[in-house]
């Protein structure tokens, strides 16, 4: 009950945020409903229709990403003075957020069964009654348990990442007292971290990605892991290879965040790039793994598009579906850690518009931090797409 009002009670911004986790999660949704009807219709294809099934597991994985990062956002289940003694304490905050992301999350997965059920020509007395029943399989009996079986995956791995990842959220301090200030000794600040030092283990990871896609993609063209589509011919080295791109790069990410940060400071730099870099380097942890991740989507979206892109409708509407979901789940966790990321600074920020720090020096930063992650990490993402489709290529 008390997730319910306050999600009536949020931001309108607050409420899109949780309105883009319940599209997501009707995405998802639909996309597991399609692979139990192709089971179900095509009862002796039980390799394809498991194949099909774990597919949706990448979209799946991007949801639940995205769910979790909104969680973290929620200004309603962040921590404060205060509250422990109403009864909202670190566990029962914990717990809000992971039913309110339940919630979400549980609207798109109803959503997604009603949309389903009516393209199959399942519920009567709406307009484009079965219009998709070709495609969905609608002459197949659709078994209730697993559907609403498969439907529950969202809600609950979202729900669960998000309490994993909140439940050790540190609670802020309330501030001392002007008065008690004079007898308190003054407190050691704390040493700036150090970089992260997953940067090795991405190059790596990267290049043996590559190194895989290079070597197995020769072949007689046929797939252990065909894609759903159009994409049938997709050499499961390449997927193997992508798969590893993947986890290098979003090891990688926080490390060249970081040395963005430090770059931004070389060459006696003046107080705006000053600013911006040192902001950078404290950011690079939260905001490098999503970055990265974001490389790896573009740089697959961008090889797939030069090698299938090419011919009449290159990509079945269910591939469409899932790379249209990866991406923008991808892209708006990137959006959402840079945002929790400024609601972490804002105390810092308004300390420096007291010193007399003018709001245009903020912005220049935050311009030139954005300009020099995109000048590092889109050749980055195009070299990337480049060495992937080489192999398919030649």
């Amino acid at each position: 009950m008390l997730a319910l009002r306050l999600a009536r009670g949020s931001r309108p911004l607050v409420l899109v945020r949780r309105l883009l986790v319940a599209a997501a999660s009707a995405g998802v949704g639909f996309l597991l409903l399609c692979a139990l009807a192709y089971a179900s219709g095509h009862p002796t294809r039980s390799t394809g229709a498991v194949l099909r099934l774990l597919w949706c597991f990448v979209p799946l994985a991007a949801a639940v990403q995205f769910a979790v990062a909104v969680a973290r956002t929620d200004p309603g289940t962040r921590p404060r003075p205060g509250l422990s003694a109403v009864g909202l304490g670190p566990v029962r905050l914990t717990v809000l957020a992971a039913v309110s992301t339940a919630l979400s999350c549980t609207l798109g997965s109803a959503v997604a069964l009603l949309l389903f059920l009516h393209l199959r020509g399942d519920l009567s007395g709406l307009p484009f009654d079965g219009a998709a029943a070709g495609l969905l399989d609608g002459g197949a009996p659709l078994p209730v348990a697993a559907a609403l079986v498969l439907l529950a995956l969202v809600p609950v791995s979202a729900a669960t990442a998000s309490a994993l990842a909140l439940r050790s959220r540190p609670i802020p301090t309330a501030p001392a007292p002007e008065d008690s200030a004079a007898d308190t000794p003054p407190q050691e600040q704390p040493v700036p971290a150090g970089p992260p030092g997953g940067l090795p283990w991405g190059v790596a990871l990267t290049s043996l990605g590559l190194a895989v896609e290079a070597y197995l993609s020769r072949g007689d063209g046929h797939s252990l892991l065909p894609l759903p589509g159009r994409l049938d011919a997709t050499p499961a080295g390449v997927l193997a290879g992508w798969a590893l791109t993947a986890i290098g790069l979003a090891m990688a990410g926080p490390g060249l965040a970081y040395h963005c940060g430090r770059l931004l400071q070389a060459a006696r730099p003046g107080a705006v790039r000053l600013l911006a870099g040192r902001v950078l380097m404290d950011e690079a942890r939260r905001i490098g793994g999503p970055l990265g991740m974001v490389c790896a989507v573009l740089s697959a979206v961008v090889a797939a598009y030069a090698l299938h892109g090419t011919g009449p409708r290159p990509f079945g509407p269910l591939t469409t579906l899932g790379a249209v979901l990866v991406l923008g789940c991808t892209t708006a966790t990137l959006l959402t850690s840079a945002l929790e990321a400024k609601q972490d600074r804002a105390g810092t920020a308004r300390t420096l518009l007291r010193l007399g720090a003018p709001v245009s020096a903020l912005r220049s930063a935050t311009v030139l931090r954005a300009a020099v992650l995109l000048l590092v990490f889109a050749p980055l993402t195009w070299l990337i797409a480049e060495l992937a489709a080489l192999p398919l290529t030649v």
